[in-house]
């Protein structure tokens, strides 16, 4: 579940602006004439839980670590598309059951341990492990066996054909298996290792000299958190950071629009924003009342009041740069009239209560008064919960107790998780979990996003959940720098093409 959670630091933003610029980021210090000498200074508001993608380490984790300290198999682009990194080449039996991996030579972990097989190995079976709080564990259940027959070669054997499967294996990191406490410390094979974490502050990568690609173009990162978007893009203002993965103040984006020190990117993200029902609930089983509640919101009126011109209204759980996107805002849209006709046929005229779960950082609580509001004109009544990440991960997904929540989910391709029916929403229709099972077992692209698409669009009609909308992507950065990533997918932020003149 690590990259669900959108995991905000524990730092106060006094005095803020003017520790970050003791750290030695901004134009006040001497000026760095060769860019490969600059450390570039990133602010952030999803500081890591831990430091470990399968112990539940948040949002933050990827966006520091993935690419930069750690890496897979294959590499998901900041485009969409996946490459291989560590594999040199796979072959692939005739009935897709059998994958043979053949390693790069010449890769060492920071801590100066050669790569093997083995390691790749056991970084699979952390993913897989029982007690594994991976996203994309559940993605993993087809792997039957792993073996290594030498150093440089993985032989993996799947229970069903999954076409799927090298683009989930560029979610794992590929761990020293010897490696102890990921909690805290960190052993990977990327362009930068894990300098010092100043819980509630900051966390610093340093290049690492003995990469075995492409060196980083800059020698490390400071990444800086906050809990407050004033005070991050006071730093920006500031020159206390260089840029801000994702911009989460609209209102304040006019005044680097209108300052040409800076650049604004509008990228293409993944994460959705969920009105998620506990469909084995009463009475959120009845898809009837589901699909009342989505007819009551008016999610448009909600993405612009949160957001202004940015964002995107989604009718799924399918984000547009997903192959099998489709406009489905028209299913289940906003009509109050149609949400009460809805109520009365599932026996609830007069309305009900129901608890929402509500995350305590923005945008959820203003998220949840004007979901309240909107609800309170059917006759629903919505009583506001408000709890931290970590409490939602265990109430709400390790336990399933709860009747409604919103959370963001950060990943592409993950309308598959609707397939589960033991997800946390609960959502079963048997039609569906048929049609995601036959997409991840076809032999083609084409006849996998035929499934997908008919998937996606029974979930929809089922309102398994609301999908409030799809959050902009929005990079900010100083005019001297050039290289970083703009579409954050699956809140990955690759540093090492960074450049500051």
């Amino acid at each position: 579940m690590n990259t669900m959670l959108r995991t905000l630091a524990a730092v106060t933003a006094l005095g803020l602006a003017g520790a970050l610029a003791a750290c030695g980021g901004g134009d006040d210090d001497a000026t760095v004439k060769d860019s490969a000498a600059a450390v570039i200074q990133v602010g952030s508001v999803y500081e890591p839980q831990n430091l470990d993608n399968t112990a539940g380490g948040g949002q933050g984790v990827t966006e520091a670590l993935n690419g930069n300290v750690y890496e897979g198999l294959f590499k998901l682009t900041d485009t969409g598309t996946v490459e291989p990194l560590l594999a040199k080449e796979q072959k692939v039996s005739d009935d897709g059951l059998t994958y043979t991996f053949t390693l790069r030579d010449g890769v060492k972990f920071h801590s100066g341990k050669a790569l093997t097989s083995a390691d790749v190995k056991a970084s699979i079976e952390r993913v897989t492990a029982e007690n594994s709080k991976s996203a994309r564990k559940s993605n993993l259940a087809v792997i039957k066996t792993i073996t290594t027959p030498d150093d440089a070669t993985v032989v993996v054997q799947l229970s069903a054909r999954s076409i799927s499967f090298v683009y989930n294996l560029s979610y794992i990191w590929i761990v020293n298996a010897a490696a102890k406490d990921l909690t805290t410390t960190a052993d990977g094979t990327g362009p930068y290792k894990l300098g010092e974490w100043k819980r509630g502050s900051t966390l610093s990568l340093t290049k690492f000299d003995g990469y075995w690609g492409t060196p980083a173009k800059n020698a490390g990162v400071v990444f800086h958190y906050f809990t407050d978007a004033t005070a991050l893009n006071n730093a920006l203002l500031t020159n206390a950071v260089d840029v801000v993965t994702s911009e989460q103040s609209p209102d304040a984006l006019a005044q680097f629009t209108s300052n040409t020190a800076y650049k604004v990117n509008n990228g293409k993200g993944t994460t959705k924003l969920l009105l998620a029902f506990n469909d084995k609930v009463a009475p959120f089983d009845k898809p009837a009342v589901r699909q009342a509640i989505s007819a009551a919101i008016d999610d448009k009126k909600l993405l612009t009041s949160i957001w202004g011109d940015y964002g995107t209204p989604i009718g799924s759980m399918v984000p547009p740069t997903d192959p099998w996107y489709e406009d489905l805002t028209s299913v289940n849209a906003y009509d109050p009239a149609v949400a009460k006709q809805k109520l009365a046929e599932a026996g609830l005229p007069n309305g009900f209560s129901f608890t929402l779960d509500t995350p305590s950082y923005d945008p959820h609580p203003t998220a949840a008064t004007f979901i309240k509001s909107e609800l309170a004109k059917v006759g629903v009544t919505v009583n506001i919960n408000t709890i931290t990440a970590d409490e939602w991960y265990t109430k709400v997904y390790q336990k399933r107790d709860f009747q409604a929540t919103m959370q963001e989910h950060v990943n592409d391709r993950d309308v598959v998780w609707y397939g589960d029916p033991d997800f946390y929403w609960g959502y079963s229709n048997p039609q569906v979990t048929a049609w995601i099972k036959q997409a991840e077992e076809a032999r083609t692209t084409d006849e996998q996003t035929a499934l997908l698409k008919q998937a996606n669009k029974q979930i929809a009609q089922d309102a398994a959940s609301d999908w409030l909308y799809l959050y902009p992507q929005i990079v900010v950065a100083s005019s001297k720098l050039s290289g970083y990533p703009l579409n954050g997918l699956n809140a990955q932020f690759f540093a090492y093409d960074i450049v500051k003149n």
